[in-house]
């Protein structure tokens, strides 16, 4: 009996009379998912044609006109740009050498954000700290006139865990070597590789502490510092040109599924469509654009659309943040009609797990989910989902419930933030398990009625 009922949900996304139970419809998409190339069309077109989308550079420009035409070229309806204030920092020229005890072209890249150092460079001795934890410890003037380095390694994780702690340095390292009197801020890239293509990422500084240049260092060029400085002076002169533009803009994405049943009722779906700049952003994060936009396309094309809507949302600028603020500002009114809400920003390897809200799998319309992803070999956990992604976090602080597609980070910091995230990296089979997932997902979460906000006790 099941395979006759997953038969006719297979011939149900071609053929308009037949009906089927949700479960075997989202069985049907899962399956087609695993064979269909939109998601790689998608992910190879956005990389190909607008290449790297830095917030505030023509390619961002390009990426919002190329968001549109996909959204329309594919049938989805409601499409809005949604324009947000958002300074833009822009790189310019960076070098860094090491100047003794012998003459060495170091591996760098400018965190986004930083100040530029004066036109003619900053030279100066290094101090080299193992962790961020040192830097700390260390007093207050003991860095004046020195160049701060932290090479703290970064733990490989399936979970990507190991991102949080070593991320610390980068975002707040600056204004803490700043602090105690450094001139500059060098660090170890955020990364589990062992190139020597340094690894970018936002910082931010402190309001009570100055303003000072800084970069990351490719892991080995860190490793060698800090092998020099044991042995003696280690001097480095490091350059970086950068403007920032006050007067910035962003903007925010999306294109609908509409309900069938309940319209007005929306979950909210997609990835951040800025990137940094090194690269192609292709893992971080046109997967993520690609694997959403080809799932609701895949429910898009059935002939009876489930009961909500289905929002895919291209946030326009996750890496230096403001997308998450910009959306729930513009839709507040519309909060308590979002049914749920969650991005895919992890890169395009398989996904192992799903984490939903609290008590979920209690509801009745949910009983088979398990059964259907389960030939993906994703389980369904029983803790419910932490977060759903940076730029859906403002809507889980009001009160959307999120979930969560846990996917194998292994190796996605060796690529991350790098000139390694290009198209080449991206497995087609592991992105296509990953659209199977969601399409399924989505397909019986907007085909359910259920309520997944917490109950007050």
């Amino acid at each position: 009996m099941r395979r006759a009922a997953l038969i006719t949900a297979l011939l149900l996304i071609a053929t308009p009379v037949l009906a089927a139970e949700p479960a075997d419809t989202a069985a049907a998409l899962r399956d087609k998912a695993l064979t269909d190339t939109l998601a790689w069309t998608v992910l190879e077109d956005l990389t190909t044609t607008v290449g790297p989308r830095l917030v505030g550079t023509p390619g961002m420009a390009r990426a919002k006109d190329w968001g549109v035409k996909t959204f329309t070229d594919l049938g989805f309806t409601n499409i809005k740009v949604e324009e947000f204030a958002k300074p833009a920092w822009i790189r310019g020229a960076e070098s860094a050498s090491i100047t003794g005890p012998y003459p060495f072209q170091l591996s760098i890249i400018g965190l986004g954000g930083t100040v530029p150092t004066p036109a003619k460079g900053i030279e100066a001795e290094v101090v080299v700290f193992k962790s961020y934890a040192a830097l700390l410890a260390a007093p207050v003037g003991s860095l004046t006139g020195k160049i701060a380095v932290v090479n703290q390694p970064m733990t490989r994780t399936q979970t990507g865990e190991g991102y949080g702690a070593a991320g610390l340095a980068r975002r707040s390292g600056p204004s803490e070597a700043a602090k105690r009197g450094a001139l500059a801020f060098l660090m170890r890239s955020v990364s589990t590789s062992d190139s020597r293509l340094a690894h970018t990422g936002g910082t931010r500084y402190a309001e009570d502490a100055p303003k000072i240049p800084s970069a990351a260092l490719g892991v080995p060029d860190a490793d060698l510092i800090e092998r020099l400085a044991a042995r003696g002076p280690v001097r480095i002169k490091l350059s970086l040109a950068s403007t920032t533009d006050p007067k910035g803009v962003a903007w925010n994405i999306s294109g609908e599924i509409a309900g069938s049943g309940k319209p007005e009722e929306v979950i909210i779906i997609g990835g951040h469509l800025d990137s940094w700049d090194p690269g192609t952003g292709a893992i971080d994060d046109a997967s993520g654009i690609a694997i959403t936009t080809a799932a609701a396309k895949l429910i898009g094309d059935l002939p009876r659309h489930p009961r909500r809507t289905i929002r895919v949302v291209m946030w326009g600028s996750e890496e230096s943040g403001g997308s998450s603020e910009a959306y729930l500002a513009a839709h507040k009114d519309e909060l308590p009609n979002i049914v749920m809400a969650s991005e895919s920003d992890l890169g395009a390897d398989r996904i192992y797990a799903l984490m939903l809200p609290k008590d979920a799998m209690k509801q009745p319309s949910l009983a088979e989910l398990s059964t259907v992803l389960a030939p993906l070999k994703i389980f369904v956990s029983r803790d419910p989902a932490p977060f759903g992604g940076a730029d859906v976090e403002g809507l889980q602080e009001a009160g959307v419930p999120v979930f969560t597609l846990r996917q194998d980070a292994s190796r996605y910091f060796d690529l991350h933030h790098s000139a390694d995230d290009t198209l080449d990296k991206v497995d087609p089979v592991q992105l296509n398990q990953n659209v199977a997932a969601w399409a399924a997902l989505l397909f019986m979460l907007a085909d359910s009625d259920a309520d997944f906000r917490a109950k007050a006790p």
